[in-house]
């Protein structure tokens, strides 16, 4: 067996090993992390990068940042899974907390957010037969598209994503797909077998995709007068991202589901959540829904902490006042080889000029400038730095963005 830690300190060497062993089922750069803390990382051979993606915000709060690494090591020395037999002394505060800090009345704790969607469509369909009376077998689903909401069978089988989609059938049915922000659409697909519309508040995998003002309160509307329930994919959106706790509280909008993930587990351990009122999250009842490591002591013992730190609002405030800042500087860019910019708080997607470079391209120069980030579709990269980082790291990752389309510019 090949002693992985005698393996020569370069990136090359591990590529090279994971290459051959692991599966090719990501395109990643080619940087290999060894250390990282706050918003930076260091590779293996010593070189440090701004991380501007902040894994797909599951890193809201940095790398390693204290309070969150401190609770999961007190965690550590007292128990870690104990399983949904029995109760554990850490899952009731987490769920009382975090229920609060979202507005509803209960949580369903899971690992991932592909399981907490599951979750919220299995959910939502069992009260389309248990409460709205929708006959056995016909519950019927409306989602946007240009969606993402996970990589399982279900999810993917309304995926218009061939990268996803292609494939993978015979593929689930009860799923109808609309245009992105379209009330009109969205009405006229609503049967009375409709038990939910499924909605991302702003579209991650997309390129940060910000639907028109409006949109999310006529949705709200129109869900409760069509008794319809409104289901919030906050996984990449919430928890601070966008300057408030909820993207769907950017426009005072309480969604009927919240599914909630990535930063909810703080970078440490993977945490998930579906949050609903009693009258929708009753119609699961014991042994009707299950997670052997949902819940977990560790995990709800990390998921409080990082709830905590959202209770003091400054995460979700940090995000809001630099939101100006990261919109000026990449709006100046636009005309100099990017052609449209969309931000919210501290995330936004940016359509580099397909006739420049693609957006792997521009990944690739931002590496070589010390900022990581991630491309989308084509020509569009996603930033998303951790809500901790500095008003002049966040001028770092703009001027190397600059700096990477003057040097294709002028080549």
């Amino acid at each position: 067996m090949t002693d992985t830690t005698s393996l020569p300190q370069t990136n090359a060497a591990f590529i090279e090993l994971e290459d051959r062993v692991a599966a090719h089922n990501y395109s990643p750069l080619p940087v290999v992390v060894a250390e990282a803390e706050g918003v930076w990382v260091t590779d293996v051979e010593g070189n440090r990068y701004l991380d501007a993606l902040a894994g797909y915000s599951a890193l809201n709060f940095g790398h390693r940042h204290p309070d969150l690494v401190a609770a999961a090591k007190a965690q550590l020395d007292r128990s870690t899974l104990t399983s949904r037999a029995f109760h554990n002394d850490q899952l009731g505060p987490f769920c009382r907390d975090l229920a609060e800090l979202v507005g509803k009345d209960q949580i369903l704790p899971m690992n991932t957010g592909a399981e907490a969607v599951e979750t919220a469509i299995k959910l939502a369909r069992k009260w389309g037969y248990r409460v709205k009376g929708v006959e056995q077998g016909k519950a019927h689903i409306i989602v946007m598209d240009g969606n993402f909401h996970g990589r399982t069978t279900t999810i993917i089988s309304f995926s218009d994503d061939p990268e996803a989609h292609d494939d993978y059938g015979p593929y689930t049915p009860g799923f109808t797909a609309v245009p992105y922000g379209d009330l009109a659409a969205i009405e006229s697909a609503i049967t009375d077998d409709t038990v939910a519309v499924l909605v991302e508040p702003i579209q991650g995998e997309q390129g940060v995709q910000i639907p028109k003002e409006g949109f999310l309160p006529g949705l709200r509307e129109l869900c409760t007068d069509r008794n319809v329930l409104m289901i919030a994919d906050e996984i990449q959106s919430g928890l601070g991202r966008t300057g408030t706790t909820l993207a769907c509280g950017y426009e005072g909008v309480e969604a009927d589901i919240y599914t909630l993930g990535k930063a909810l587990g703080g970078g440490i351990v993977p945490v998930s959540a579906v949050a609903a009122n009693e009258d929708v999250m009753g119609v699961i009842t014991p042994g009707t829904h299950g997670s052997t490591f949902g819940g977990n002591p560790l995990a709800a013992a990390v998921g409080h902490a990082v709830v905590k730190m959202l209770q003091t609002g400054e995460p979700q405030q940090r995000a809001a006042d630099l939101e100006a800042t990261f919109r000026d500087g990449l709006e100046a860019l636009i005309g100099k080889g990017v052609d449209s910019v969309r931000v919210r708080g501290l995330w936004a997607g940016i359509d580099i000029d397909p006739a420049l470079m693609s957006g792997k391209d521009a990944c690739k120069g931002l590496a070589k400038k010390g900022v990581l980030a991630k491309d989308t579709h084509g020509s569009t990269i996603r930033l998303a730095p951790p809500l901790t980082i500095t008003e002049e790291e966040l001028r770092q990752v703009i001027d190397a963005l600059a700096a990477v389309l003057s040097e294709a510019s002028d080549s």
